[in-house]
């Protein structure tokens, strides 16, 4: 049993949808708080709608998991698509080439590939990301793998898309620094198998910033990673050991679904960290980090921030904006204690830790 209940922290839910899910955990003989699966996190915003495909209660042996509990979580889309930005294989691969080109950053030695290698699981280790004349910057950098479904991007949210984020970064104060978009294009159009590949992707359209991101967006939006956790919700028999469904349940319990949730377990809303016991402050010397209130300059949205994925987290180390906590182990456990108001056991850390692991996907063949 966990020590301490969340203060301040309830579920609400109407009335026929409790009967209708207790009755169904009931029959079933599975962990009798299904209900608490329908509760909704405390952010700052509403998901936006989904497409992805519901989910069926899995075929399986030992341990059974109502499907109650899994009716907010959906598996991941094979790519996540743009009306704005539809993909074609010609931006894909033109996309492909421009995120590990170091030439399009000021210094030549920063491309996208250097903040989120994709053979490190899409983010570089660092408690904190660098990038052309950077001192160490303020916030760790999170993996691209998945990143494109997220309702928002960067930690503070101050984008909503992918390619914006791109944009972003390309010109000005932003990782690669360039002084103007005219650079950009000067150094696009002097390699002529980037002018070959810009008139393939965007046939009539001039090379720019906007085409720029558009193409390593439409790559981004293929980098998506299924693995046991999808292959459960398609009903596979076996796709999550006896451990992992016990962790699941643990992870439910302690209401982790309540942020975690949807087909990213998470990049959906914005929540404050450390709602239930104050985050600790940082390193004697340090910025405080304000979060989103350095988006919209309001007082509510200090200490503001995306809910990151856990898609892959077991091997995302390390954790949070900050980059401050080393292991996964730790990171339920100081989630249990500020933003849940809860004491875990070790055990019960454990056992979340070991349902985490199953949400490792299958990364796409690198080029």
């Amino acid at each position: 049993m966990f020590r301490k209940l969340p203060r301040g922290r309830r579920w609400i839910l109407g009335g026929v949808i409790v009967v209708g899910v207790l009755r169904a955990v009931g029959a079933s003989g599975t962990w009798g708080a299904g209900a608490a699966a329908l509760g909704g996190c405390h952010g700052r915003e509403t998901p936006p709608s989904s497409r992805e495909e519901p989910v069926a209660a899995p075929v399986e042996e030992g341990l059974a998991v109502d499907a109650a509990l899994l009716s907010i979580f959906t598996p991941l889309p094979s790519q996540v698509d743009s009306l704005d930005n539809p993909t074609t294989p010609q931006k894909i691969a033109l996309g492909r080439k421009l995120f590990f080109d170091e030439r399009m950053s000021q210094g030549e030695q920063t491309s996208c590939d250097t903040c989120h290698p994709l053979e490190r699981w899409g983010t570089d280790g660092r408690k904190s990301a660098s990038g052309h004349g950077w001192e160490e910057p303020l916030r760790n950098a999170p993996t691209v793998y998945n990143a494109a479904g997220h309702f928002a991007q960067f930690w503070d949210g101050r984008v909503r898309v992918v390619e914006e984020a791109i944009e972003v970064h390309a010109v000005g104060a932003g990782r690669f620094a360039l002084p103007s978009e005219a650079e950009l294009v000067r150094r696009l159009e002097a390699i002529d198998e980037y002018r070959e590949g810009f008139g393939s992707a965007f046939p009539g359209e001039a090379i720019g910033l906007t085409t720029y991101a558009q193409a390593i967006g439409a790559f981004l939006r293929g980098l998506m990673t299924p693995g046991p956790w999808d292959d459960y919700l398609r009903r596979k028999p076996g796709a999550l050991s006896e451990a992992q469904k016990r962790g699941f349940l643990e992870f439910m319990r302690a209401g982790c679904q309540r942020c975690h949730l949807g087909a990213y377990l998470g990049g959906s809303t914005f929540q404050t960290l450390g709602a239930e016991k104050p985050w600790p402050g940082p390193p004697p010397g340090s910025r405080a980090d304000r979060g989103r209130f350095d988006v919209t300059q309001a007082t509510q949205d200090r200490n503001v921030f995306k809910v990151p994925s856990l898609r892959n987290v077991a091997e995302t180390a390390p954790y949070f904006h900050d980059g401050s906590v080393a292991t996964l182990p730790e990171a339920v456990e100081k989630m249990g204690t500020h933003q849940l108001g809860l004491d875990l056991s070790d055990e019960q850390v454990t056992a979340i830790v070991t349902f985490l692991e199953a949400l490792t996907g299958r990364p796409p063949p690198l080029p």
